[in-house]
């Protein structure tokens, strides 16, 4: 039986061939099928092209044997190769011109999460920028549906946006400027081991052999913002990759969020810069994110909730119980010490009994709300 893949595949393998192609042929009746099994001639007359040799049995011919040997490599590699027409296919990416007309996906991701954000930045933070990232992931980890956290595996604010979704359990993608037969950075090989295990993958274009070089890497980004529901930059100078794939996210209707700093700052010159051209939102807490996205969080849901379906509680459960419940997030140990006064070994002890009773819920971080 044909491999439904192999044309798709060979198609995008094609020099020339694209996603605007690709909708061309849809318009114009063309199946892939039919773009390989019809004369070039003839090809070039329905879909108006000039170059006919372009279209060459011979091209089309080489491609279909390249695509079998990529194929024959991702099967041995257990790697998801994607084409517009599979179920699997990012929708969200069909929201580019010239999304890629193949996708090679290493792991089991859903790339159709209901809820994904891009967090990308400079390849050398500060403290500043990195603590934000993980704080962030952090509260995003508290929202209702799982969100996942796509990045580009780089130094700096892509691994820090990474390694926090590992930490909270949150599936993380990494879009890639190669070939899935390779790794760059190759420092980062574990994490990108631990992303797949973790339910998150690894994604690329690019069949195995392609090597990275600078164009890639700005041609990936377009992935990296598409891919998403918003864009969160967190520290960037006046120019990089950041502000290429902030860009890319705000033309095409993504919200772009920006980390302010100082004006001093070389590596918040971007970020500065976005939120002074009102293409990004400002974010001063991790909190923002969600309020910005709409995106209920686990926490919201408490006031809803009857009380007559807990016990009755005695001192000093009812005091933290009734503590946790006049707040709209979750608190930590200290900010309730500060509150209620009681010792923090009173109340360590104490909210283990609770959240042991289903009372209450421990989040990332040591903080509680109630169940």
């Amino acid at each position: 039986m044909a491999d439904s893949r192999l044309l798709p595949l060979a198609f995008s393998m094609m020099k020339g061939t694209g996603m605007p192609l690709f909708r061309l042929m849809q318009e114009r009746g063309m199946s892939v099928a039919d773009f390989f099994a019809t004369d070039s001639v003839d090809i070039a007359g329905r879909l108006g092209l000039r170059d006919v040799s372009a279209v060459d049995s011979y091209i089309r011919e080489e491609a279909v044997a390249a695509a079998r040997e990529e194929l024959a490599f991702c099967d041995r590699h257990s790697i998801r190769v994607l084409s517009p027409a599979d179920e699997a296919y990012p929708l969200r990416l069909l929201e580019l011109p010239d999304a890629p007309t193949s996708l090679f996906v290493l792991g089991d991701c859903d790339l159709n999460a209901s809820r994904v954000i891009s967090v990308v930045g400079t390849r050398t933070p500060t403290p500043y920028g990195t603590n934000f990232v993980r704080a962030a992931v952090e509260e995003l980890s508290a929202v209702a549906s799982p969100v996942t956290v796509v990045s580009g595996l780089a130094y700096g604010i892509d691994v820090a946006a990474h390694s926090a979704a590992l930490a909270c359990g949150l599936p993380t993608v990494a879009v890639v400027a190669h070939g899935l037969d390779t790794l760059y950075p190759a420092a980062h090989r574990d994490i990108a081991r631990r992303m797949i295990r973790g339910g998150g993958a690894i994604v690329s274009e690019y069949p195995h052999g392609t090597t990275p070089f600078r164009g890639r890497f700005l041609e990936r980004n377009r992935i990296v913002a598409a891919l998403s529901d918003a864009c969160l930059v967190a520290e960037s100078d006046i120019k990089g990759g950041a502000m290429s794939t902030a860009s890319i996210a705000f033309g095409i209707d993504r919200e772009v969020m920006a980390l302010p700093g100082r004006i001093s700052d070389r590596f918040s010159s971007g970020c500065n810069h976005l939120i002074r051209k009102n293409k990004a939102w400002l974010v001063s807490r991790p909190g923002d994110i969600v309020d910005i996205m709409d995106w209920q969080s686990v926490a919201s849901n408490a006031d809803a909730v009857d009380r007559s379906l807990f016990p009755e509680l005695d001192e000093p459960q009812r005091s933290i119980f009734e503590c946790l419940s006049g707040s709209s997030e979750p608190l930590g140990i200290d900010e309730m010490h500060v509150r209620l006064g009681f010792p923090v070994s009173v109340l360590m002890s104490q909210l283990g009994e609770m959240e042991f009773d289903g009372l209450v819920i421990k989040y990332p971080g040591n903080r509680y709300h109630p169940a």
